[in-house]
Parts: structure tokens; C-alpha cells; sequence
């Protein structure tokens, strides 16, 4: 096959991609490293449609099990973030959000069992309300606790990832665990290694989460000393910073959509309405 040499402008520029929707960042741009993203005057970023190569990179599961599918699409459909790896994960659900309503539109059909009625129903779920929902949260990076003034950040998509790989690969290692043959010792010893494995995935998200701690007049920034003073401090500050921060993290869940029933599904024995989750489960949440 012979070279195909682009001599000049390619004549089908006018019909490349152009933006679809503008999207705030519940983060607001904080957070982001130097260099990550670049904001623009009025803080909305352009967001685009997915390519043909974007939608298969969600049907790749090892690309999704590590989060490189996330990346590569969000690079490809919200060029100003630079490096998805380090958006705040507070980000992540409105984004994905907004590049579905970019390239399927705003309405995403739900399909769920009506419970005891053994039928199934479809509904329509409305995105963007989803997506202006995210405009009116605000995460609160600072908490006092016993004097000590902590200055906290969201993960970043990357921290988050590994987290749940780790989490993921040591509880299939205890169901493999309990399934075996081993005795009852070998179990044991096992469970505990990997329930202090688990434990210290739960101490290294809570460290990387803090930027500093402010006590009198010194501020600590050092990762080591924070590390230390978690693993040999109180409990009751390492149970306030947990709750502080799984409290944020709330405010970003998605409430469950609540569907009523009809007298059909009630003869059924379906309750009059029922709670469906929401879950952007990037394997199915983009068709």
C-alpha cells in the first residue's frame, strides 16, 4: 500500500468534534497539581462527545479493573484536564456524568426488577439534574479536633484506584482463603495477614488525605511524622478524621431513584414504590 502523504489542511476539519456541554467541577479546579489542569476564565470546561476508540476502551476489563479506560477517555473528551490520574475523585462521577450526556444525551434508561412482582421496568433517569446537583456541594477540607487544626484533601483518582485494587486482590485472597483446604491455623494466620493489610490500605488513604496539621503555632506537612502520629496517636483523632471524611464523601454519593408501582405489580405483591440505586459503574453506565 502506498504512502498517503496529508498535503495542507485536512477538508474534513469543519466536522471534527466540537464541545456539547460546559461543566463546573465540584472540586472548583482545586486540588489539582501544577500542570494537571488547565481552567478556563469562567472555570466551565468544554466537554466532548466519545470517539468510536473511547467507547470501546470501556469494554476492555483490565483497562477498567486499573481505571486506565477512565483516563484515556476522560483525556480524549475533557482536553483541559491534563492528567486525569490526579482529578480529585469528587470529580470523577460528574465528569463520567457529563460525557455520557455529551454523547448519549440527557436521558439514561435504568432497566430494574420490581421487587416480589419478578417483572422488569425501565425509567428514564434525567442526567443533568444529576449533574446540577453536583454544583451545590461544597467539600469542607478543614476539621478541628482536640485543638489540632487538619487541613484535608479529596483522593485523587489515582490513590483511589489503587485503594480499591488493593482492597479487591486481599479480599479475594481471603474468600480463596476460607475456600482451600488449608487448616484451620493456616486460615487464621492468613485472615490475619490480610486483615492488616487491609488495615493499613485504610491508614495510608487517611495520611494521604491530610495535607497538614496545624497545632499552637507549628504546622506539620511531613508525611512521616503525620504517619506516625496516626499509628501511635489517639484513637479518637484517627476516628475523627475517618468520620470527617466519609462524611464528605457522602455528600457526592447519588441518592436512589424512587419508582412507584402499579396496581398490576401491586396485585403482585410489589410494594408501592421501591428505592433503585444509582451506581456509575463505568462497565455499564456508558451502554
Amino acid at each position: 500500500m502506498p504512502d498517503i502523504k496529508q498535503t495542507g489542511p485536512n477538508p474534513l476539519q469543519k466536522y471534527f468534534r466540537q464541545p456539547k456541554i460546559y461543566l463546573s467541577l465540584p472540586s472548583k479546579g482545586h486540588w489539582y497539581p501544577e500542570g494537571a489542569i488547565e481552567m478556563t476564565e469562567n472555570g466551565e470546561l468544554p466537554v466532548y462527545a466519545m470517539t468510536a476508540k473511547d467507547e470501546l476502551a470501556f469494554k476492555t476489563p483490565d483497562a477498567l479493573l486499573n481505571g486506565q479506560s477512565v483516563v484515556d477517555v476522560v483525556k480524549s473528551c475533557v482536553p483541559n484536564i491534563k492528567d486525569p490520574w490526579l482529578m480529585p475523585s469528587i470529580d470523577v462521577d460528574a465528569i463520567l456524568i457529563a460525557i455520557s450526556i455529551a454523547t448519549y444525551g440527557e436521558k439514561m434508561e435504568i432497566e430494574t426488577r420490581v421487587p416480589t412482582a419478578a417483572t422488569m421496568r425501565k425509567f428514564d433517569l434525567d442526567l443533568r439534574l444529576l449533574l446540577d446537583r453536583y454544583q451545590g456541594i461544597e467539600y469542607e477540607n478543614v476539621v478541628e479536633i482536640g485543638g489540632m487544626k487538619i487541613t484535608l484533601k479529596p483522593q485523587t483518582y489515582r490513590e483511589f484506584t489503587r485503594t480499591a485494587i488493593k482492597t479487591f486482590e486481599e479480599q479475594r485472597i481471603a474468600e480463596t482463603v476460607s475456600n482451600s483446604k488449608l487448616s484451620d491455623g493456616e486460615k487464621l494466620d492468613r485472615f490475619s495477614d490480610s486483615f492488616n493489610k487491609l488495615t493499613q490500605v485504610t491508614i495510608d488513604m487517611v495520611v494521604h488525605g491530610i495535607v497538614q496539621i496545624q497545632v499552637d503555632d507549628q504546622v506539620v506537612v511531613d508525611q512521616n511524622h503525620i504517619m506516625e502520629f496516626i499509628t501511635k496517636g489517639d484513637k479518637d483523632f484517627y476516628a475523627g478524621i475517618t468520620e470527617h471524611m466519609e462524611a464528605q464523601k457522602k455528600k457526592y454519593d447519588v441518592e436512589p431513584f424512587k419508582v412507584e408501582t402499579t396496581a398490576e405489580e401491586r396485585e403482585a405483591g410489589a410494594p408501592e414504590s421501591f428505592d433503585v440505586p444509582i451506581t456509575f459503574d463505568q462497565s455499564n453506565f456508558f451502554g
